[in-house]
């Protein structure tokens, strides 16, 4: 969840390394905001300043009293777990001597225990964080003569903790070299020319260098401005698998648009794009990482989609195309749930992990008891070289670039846009569909960025809409087929941003309980179904009726020339004639998007920074 930056650079000291520090952190700002803290080592020894609150207080302290230059630099912005926000719980943490500071992404489980441990030698914590507990161990093992570097210290360290993390450290007395080590927390290192670089994603120096190296699973980076060594865990040589980063620094920028929420919605039409991009090769679907022998997937007989959040909608939406496409069972999981029911798995099993930053510590854990049992895993995601990227058995890259606003928008259509984009390879090898079917369905699919872009031409009336109902504060959304997950994501959006009590349903269960909830004046979304599908359209027009026959305000998403729900809808917001039924998900969940971010606006909230969220769920 936390943001981490680390720079190691050329003697002599310099202002680059804070700058460099400052600009990542700026970048990473929605991994955690509760506080934020640097830290620069020189000749010298090592400079702290940390402050609670945003970032802003950060640099209006550095301001009015400005470190001296240095030659390594880190910094960290936090969302708290252990201690509230404040100035001393803060990261970077010192050791007892000052000579070491540490900066912590995770948990460390066994904290308490190593807390009284540390207490029994008379070092007692200044802060309420797990993290301390590190930088006092890193500063005993240096103090006691045990480790004779950083590097020494750190594997010793890290032995002893229980839990997820990365760490990075500074050593007051050795300022060229940054030592870092990362165990279930994201962590990717920046290659530059006589510099280097650290970040939890490549977020923190995507404005320095476009060459990235993939960090295992228990390794430890040791790092100077010339060198980059990786050990395991017991010390010895591991290897990184370097990469290049294919967006710059402009796309982590909010192009003139008031948050990066409304720049990235209006990026959803480019997402797509190149979510498809490049996939027919040779006139057969391809994906981006495969890693299983296509045969495996014919002897699929059930699919499991593991996700938490917003990607869980788009898991939901993806069984309804694989189950109609590809006649194989699938099962959405709550990633947080799933290991925790003894589910039914076998080789047999193909687990679907759906992940924007691929760092989802509840999925990770999740596709993780699936290959105890024996399942294979295939992921969609949107972050090169990620957790779960790397120990899935295949991937499919959303390549929707960058996604900084913490609520999800264009990351959940360009995960249904490629789950429709695996449904159609496995209809293809598993022989469910003809060749031709196939390219039909890509056909259509390459309509949809259009069609995005039709519906966000009606973005002024939806904003006008969501300005006369910034007080209410209670929100139904109702859907049947793909529109129930779609209205599960419109309560989610509205909660996220706008701090409003909002339920999706089924509008199939409206009678069954939700409807006691309906009273004069309560705001009611409904997604529509094309008239094209009597059978779910005509159903959903009755519940659109027997809400306003109770008062409600009633807000419909119906298709171009629908005009059964105009005798019944306050306001109706259109998507394209002609979308087919299992692809409307990526068009009607748009506006529901639009309004909850001028609803949050509206009421003065950060749009981009909610409260108590953060953007990668990086622990469980």
């Amino acid at each position: 969840m936390c943001g981490i930056v680390g720079y190691a650079g050329p003697a002599p000291a310099s202002d680059r390394p804070l700058n460099v520090v400052l600009a990542g952190l700026s970048r990473l700002e929605y991994r955690g905001y509760d506080s934020a803290g640097v830290a620069v080592a020189s000749a010298s020894g090592l400079a702290v300043c940390k402050r609670s609150g945003r970032l802003t207080n950060l640099t209006a302290a550095l301001e009015a009293d400005p470190l001296a230059p240095g030659i390594s630099a880190m910094g960290h912005t936090r969302w708290a777990t252990h201690g509230a926000p404040s100035d001393v719980n803060a990261h970077p943490h010192l050791s007892a001597d000052g000579r070491v500071a540490v900066i912590h992404n995770g948990i460390i489980e066994n904290f308490l225990e190593l807390k009284a441990q540390l207490a029994a030698r008379g070092i007692t914590q200044r802060s309420d964080t797990d993290t301390e507990v590190v930088a006092q161990l890193l500063g005993v093992e240096l103090a006691d003569g045990t480790a004779a570097t950083l590097t020494e210290a750190m594997l010793h360290v890290v032995a002893r903790l229980q839990g997820s993390f990365t760490l990075v450290a500074l050593d007051g007395q050795d300022p060229a070299t940054v030592v870092a080590a990362r165990r279930n927390s994201p962590l990717v290192v920046g290659l530059g020319n006589g510099e280097n670089f650290l970040g939890s994603d490549v977020s923190a120096f995507v404005g320095e260098t476009d060459r990235a190296l993939e960090v295992g699973q228990d390794t430890v980076v040791v790092m100077t401005a010339t060198n980059v060594k990786l050990l395991d865990f017991a010390g010895n040589p591991a290897q990184g698998r370097e990469y290049t980063i294919t967006w710059d620094a402009k796309a982590a920028a909010k192009d003139g648009y008031a948050t990066f929420m409304d720049k990235e919605i209006h990026e959803e039409p480019h997402a797509v794009e190149e979510t498809l991009r490049g996939r027919l090769v040779d006139g057969h679907l391809a994906l981006d990482e495969m890693r299983m022998d296509p045969a495996l997937f014919r002897s699929v007989d059930k699919i499991i989609v593991i996700a938490a959040g917003t990607a869980s909608y788009a898991g939901q939406v993806a069984r309804y195309a694989i189950e109609h496409w590809c006649r194989i069972p699938v099962e959405v999981e709550l990633a947080s749930e799933f290991r925790y029911r003894d589910p039914v798995v076998s080789e047999k099993t193909l687990m679907l992990a759906i992940s924007q930053s691929g760092e989802t510590m509840d999925t990770l854990q999740a596709m993780r008891h699936a290959h105890e049992q024996g399942a294979k895993v295939l992921c969609i995601c949107n972050t090169y070289g990620s957790s779960i990227a790397r120990e899935s058995d295949a991937v499919l890259y959303t390549h929707a670039g960058p996604e900084i606003a913490v609520a999800s928008t264009k990351a959940f259509v360009a995960q249904i846009a490629a789950a429709y984009l695996l449904g159609l390879y496995l209809a293809e090898v598993r022989g469910n569909k003809y060749p031709e079917e196939v390219a039909g369905y890509l056909e259509e699919l390459s309509r949809m960025p259009g069609r995005i872009e039709k519906v966000l031409e009606q973005e002024e009336s939806i904003r006008a809409l969501a300005r006369t109902m910034k007080d209410k504060t209670s929100f139904l959304f109702l859907g049947r087929h793909v529109g129930f997950p779609v209205a599960l994501e419109g309560a989610l959006k509205l909660k996220e941003v706008a701090y409003v009590h909002a339920e999706g349903f089924a509008a199939g269960e409206l009678k069954h309980g939700p409807i006691a909830l309906v009273e004069p004046g309560l705001p009611v979304f409904f997604i529509v179904p094309t008239p094209r599908r009597p059978e779910l359209h005509n159903k959903v027009i009755s519940n659109v009726q027997e809400v306003r026959a109770r008062g409600a305000r009633t807000i419909v998403i119906a298709e171009e020339g629908d005009n059964a729900v105009t005798d019944y809808a306050e306001h109706v917001f259109r998507v394209p004639l002609g979308t087919p039924t299992l692809m409307m998900p990526m068009v009607t969940v748009v506006p529901l998007q639009i309004f909850a971010s001028e609803m949050a606006a509206q009421k003065g909230y950060d749009v981009d920074h909610p409260r108590n969220l953060a953007k990668s769920v990086t622990v469980e």
